[in-house]
């Protein structure tokens, strides 16, 4: 009997012992399928960053490449609107050219009359004044794309005031209005480019006698400060509105002086003036007390270091101008006619065409000492005019000006480049274009006729 009652007794410690194993396996495998859920939990939640990782990826790279797009599409606008700019100018160009020499004629030709006189100046001002409107349109638009160069050379800081003042006095005059000049004793010589400079003078002029009444005062001093040259133009005309001085030099500004449209303008020129004051290294500060109240402007151009004390231009007497004989090769036949006219008042021989091809066969059949040549001409463009006389005249070249209603620095470039001498923006100052004919007679002796 005491056996079995051990062999029960020991068959039943077994099975406590096999229920508390399975027990334990039990609660190893519920640990073990908590742990295998909390890593599927994990693998899920892990599957689904990597998704959102993903579409994330997919979004920046959509991005990245639409903000290229954006990008390309910005700077082929700007292209298209820079190379429109300069087509608009072109085509506003040739209709000013022949008003501008028109309005010389009627001098030239008046006889001394006032009233005609009167009327040339009426047109000139108006053309000079849409030319102006053009070069700054298309400046604006040309440093907005960071297009313009300079053609940087030591200078003397009066030779651009000069300039400047040739240019806007003839309206300084018609109004009556008084300059006051105090120009330092001493020559302030700087690195700058002329022809920006005196734009850059010649605008704060034009502003000052646009916006100062009939009779008014303009003042133009410029003085050495430290290792600065400073002028300072002031006035005391319509003034700016105090709100309006943190934002005159922005593009597109004017202000409320400009509501009653009696002066034309854009809003573009301060706005030139600064940049290329800028590229200069130097600073524009407009100042004024209020409108009504007049105000004033002071340009901060660095001294040029280790300058010659003096840049004086010679003094030696001009010869007088003798007469040429000219081709003028132009497709717009009242440009063309009336700057013959011009041409012959001033006592030149000028043989004409209206296209490249006439042109080439004229120059080729007669030697000529001057070509005044347009630049966009039907059959041969005056690229390939200039280019093909060089090539076939290399001993008896004449002398070549390149006449177009194309601005920008490339195109004067390559105008040079093909082989003209000197290159004129229309519409030409008769002036300036008679000047270069007689400068050029140094290059054909008149004993060569």
């Amino acid at each position: 009997m005491g056996t079995f009652d051990d062999a029960h007794g020991g068959s039943g410690q077994r099975s406590q012992a096999d229920r508390e194993a399975l027990q334990a396996r039990i609660a190893a495998l519920e640990a073990e399928l908590s742990h295998a859920r909390i890593l599927a939990r994990e693998r899920e939640r892990l599957e689904l960053q990597v998704e959102q990782l993903r579409e994330a990826n997919e979004h920046l790279v959509m991005a990245t490449v639409s903000a290229q797009s954006l990008r390309d599409l910005a700077e082929a606008t700007n292209r298209r609107q820079t190379e429109f700019l300069a087509m608009l100018a072109h085509e506003l160009r040739n209709p000013l050219a022949p008003l501008s020499m028109s309005a010389s004629l009627l001098v030239s030709l008046g006889g001394g009359s006032p009233q005609l006189a009167q009327v040339a100046g009426v047109v000139r001002r108006q053309v000079d004044h849409m030319a102006r409107l053009l070069d700054d349109l298309l400046d604006a638009a040309r440093i907005s794309s960071g297009k313009i160069t300079l053609a940087l050379r030591p200078l003397a800081l009066a030779e651009v005031l000069d300039q400047a003042l040739e240019t806007v006095a003839p309206r300084i005059r018609e109004r009556g209005q008084r300059l006051a000049l105090e120009l330092p004793g001493e020559p302030l010589a700087i690195d700058g480019d002329p022809v920006r400079l005196t734009q850059v003078f010649a605008n704060l002029l034009g502003n000052a006698s646009k916006y100062t009444g009939d009779g008014g005062r303009i003042a133009l001093r410029a003085w050495r400060e430290e290792q600065q040259a400073v002028v300072r133009l002031s006035d005391d005309g319509a003034g700016i509105a105090l709100d309006m001085l943190p934002q005159i030099f922005d593009l597109f500004i004017q202000g409320p002086r400009s509501l009653a449209r009696s002066e034309g303008g854009l809003g573009i020129g301060l706005n030139v003036v600064r940049n290329l004051v800028g590229m200069h290294g130097g600073t524009v500060v407009a100042e004024s007390d209020g409108e009504g109240r007049g105000s004033s402007f002071t340009v901060r151009l660095p001294l040029l270091r280790g300058a010659p004390t003096a840049l004086e231009a010679s003094d030696a007497p001009e010869a007088a101008p003798r007469a040429c004989r000219i081709l003028l090769i132009e497709d717009n036949r009242d440009a063309c006619d009336t700057l013959r006219i011009l041409l012959e008042l001033a006592g030149h021989e000028v043989t004409v065409a209206y296209d490249g091809h006439a042109g080439l066969a004229a120059a080729q059949a007669r030697p000529v000492e001057v070509l005044i040549c347009d630049i966009g001409l039907p059959g041969l463009d005056g690229m390939e005019v200039i280019g093909r006389l060089r090539a076939g005249l290399a001993s008896r070249t004449p002398f070549a000006i390149a006449l177009s209603g194309y601005g920008q620095g490339e195109d004067r470039e390559r105008a040079l480049a093909a082989g003209f001498d000197q290159y004129l923006v229309k519409p030409a100052a008769p002036d300036a274009l008679l000047a270069l004919v007689a400068g050029s007679a140094d290059r054909w002796p008149a004993t060569a006729r």
